[in-house]
């Protein structure tokens, strides 16, 4: 999957149908395209910057990777509703000369890291070993590896490289020019004790390399110095240019955006209320505050912020040892602006409902195709894919027969599509691979059966009598059906609330098809389960119904 704009790639006769239905689009990238399309007739300009950042003090996780996906969303919009006739860029920025506050749970060997605390990350040894000369350039690899392999269109940029190289000099001299300015936002916002030793400016020590969160004893706008107390006892003045020294991570993100000229960039809820103070200090430096979009943060399963320290919470790689990047994208699409647990239970709805999304977008005309996820997640471009089962379907198949064998599920599949193959359907054999992965390390340590009491045992044994009495050839809906129709004359799955329910024809609860999962499969929840009989087997259903009311499954035989 690509997630490169490819708005250059539309036809001439059709982009200005879709400038003109995106002007409408309520999709939010959309809605956040065309507030740059604004910005831009009020600031003419032949180039518009979005940026994320990135902070790598650990490894990268899922809501670093949300920044760029969400990011790229938003630049393609822009392409649209400008025809591509404006040239964007996305810059993906590195807080990596950032010193290393606190060594991360999860690196081998944290002892060994001790004497680097505050230093500079690019500064840190790499504790993982191999080709990576630092702990900032392995972490930097790692998220440039999986962007590269998304086909990302962006590019990369270090924060030591930029203050080494001299490229935000200019805006480091303006920040010592204007030091009182800087001040005068920062000091509110602090504690008494912190405005007592505050500066904007990190020197970095030249005696131990450290970032020093130090007070400064004179900054001297025309020569462009800082004079401050070493951690040898010694007055040292060095220059505010070529990475002698940083700044303070609220004046950073402000002089970034005005030596960048950053037009677009997103951040996550934490940063909200410091937004006003990254805005005034860019305006102070001579720079115009980029438009902003505030997400909600992902929590893990209990309902913590994730951190890239701590390593709680899914990781990039972990989520695509189960599921597609399309369903990672699709996850990250939905409800931004709503706090969100990313945690593994949430991967085979996100795969469902992509293939659902994806399923509807050739009939939907283009005012819901720019409401359709897909069209965000590929640029434009959605692949056509035709999968007949849902990951949820192979779960419960792999979880029925017991198997992590993807033949067994071939098997199963081929009974309900003559002829499918991984040859004639590669997603589908995409898909297979990833459900048993899944079912080995979640479904099945987590399976409970449970023994049928009294009023189930005589429902279960009426099911079986309904299902010998089809076809083996029986769709879906005819064993539905028969499955409503067991269950009807029983009071307790009786639902009188259901659309079109009389005395004589009662719906049917919930309640019956949550005793098939949990006492057939063992688990909460599944799919519908006549498609589940359909694609399984009535014989093969039949001998699970004779194993629960055996006791061989719940184990009280």
């Amino acid at each position: 999957m690509s997630q490169a704009a490819s708005a250059s790639a539309i036809p001439a006769e059709l982009a200005g149908t879709l400038k003109s239905v995106a002007e409408t689009a309520s999709a939010w990238p959309f809605e956040e395209a065309r507030k740059l399309v604004e910005r831009l007739k009020k600031r003419p300009k032949d180039e518009v910057l979005f940026e994320t950042g990135y902070g790598p003090s650990g490894l990268p996780h899922i809501g670093t990777f949300g920044e760029v996906a969400r990011t790229t969303m938003v630049r393609h919009a822009f392409r649209i509703l400008t025809e591509d006739k404006v040239k964007t860029r996305l810059l993906c920025f590195s807080d990596d000369m950032d010193g290393m506050r606190k060594i991360p749970d999860n690196v081998p060997d944290p002892a060994a890291l001790v004497p680097y605390l505050q230093m500079p990350l690019t500064r840190v040894p790499n504790p993982f070993g191999g080709d990576y000369p630092s702990f900032g350039a392995h972490n930097n690899a790692m998220l440039r590896r999986f962007l590269d392999t998304f086909g990302f269109d962006y590019e990369f940029a270090s924060a030591t490289d930029y203050y080494l190289s001299g490229k935000l000099d200019a805006v480091l001299l303006k920040a010592a020019e204007k030091y009182d300015a800087i001040m005068e936002v920062m000091l509110p916002t602090l504690g008494e004790e912190r405005q007592a030793t505050y500066s904007p400016f990190l020197p970095i020590s030249p005696t131990s390399g450290r970032v020093l969160y130090v007070p400064l004893k004179q900054v001297d706008a025309k020569a462009g110095t800082i004079t401050f107390a070493d951690e040898d006892g010694v007055d040292k003045t060095v220059p505010v240019t070529g990475g002698h020294v940083k700044l303070q991570w609220k004046p950073d993100f402000g002089a970034r955006w005005a030596a960048l000229d950053v037009d677009f960039e997103m951040f996550g809820k934490d940063h909200q209320t410091n937004a006003p103070i990254y805005d005034r200090i860019c305006r102070i430096l001579g720079g115009v505050a980029p438009e902003h979009f505030v997400y909600e943060l992902f929590l893990d399963e209990k309902g913590q912020k994730i951190s890239k320290s701590k390593g709680n919470g899914l990781t990039i790689d972990e989520w695509l040892t189960y599921a597609s990047p399309e369903s990672l994208a699709l996850y990250m699409f939905q409800s931004p602006r709503s706090a969100k647990k990313l945690h593994f239970d949430v991967i085979p709805r996100a795969v469902d409902e992509y293939y659902a999304f994806l399923a509807r977008y050739p009939q939907q005309d283009w005012k819901l195709r720019f409401g359709n996820p897909v069209w965000h997640i590929h640029s434009g471009n959605p692949p056509q894919v035709d999968m007949p089962v849902s990951f949820t379907m192979l779960l419960n198949l792999a979880s029925a027969s017991n198997t992590e064998d993807e033949q067994v599920l071939w098997g199963f599949l081929r009974r309900h599509v003559p002829g499918v193959s991984a040859e004639t359907h590669p997603k589908l054999a995409e898909l297979v691979r990833y459900a048993v992965k899944y079912f080995h390390d979640f479904v099945k340590p987590s399976k409970v059966f449970r023994a049928p009491d009294p009023v189930e045992r005589k429902a279960l044994e009426a099911l079986d009598t309904a299902l010998a009495a089809l076809p083996e050839t029986a769709g879906a809906d005819e064993i539905q059906n028969a499955l409503y129709d067991v269950a009807r004359p029983i009071p307790r799955y009786q639902d009188f609330k259901a659309k079109g329910a009389t005395e004589d024809r009662p719906g049917v609860s919930i309640e019956w098809f949550n005793t098939l999962y949990q006492v057939l499969l063992g688990l909460e929840r599944g799919p519908r389960f006549g498609s589940f009989v359909e694609i399984y087997g009535i014989a093969e259903t039949r001998g699970l119904i004779a194993k629960a009311l055996g006791g061989t499954l719940s184990g009280a035989a």
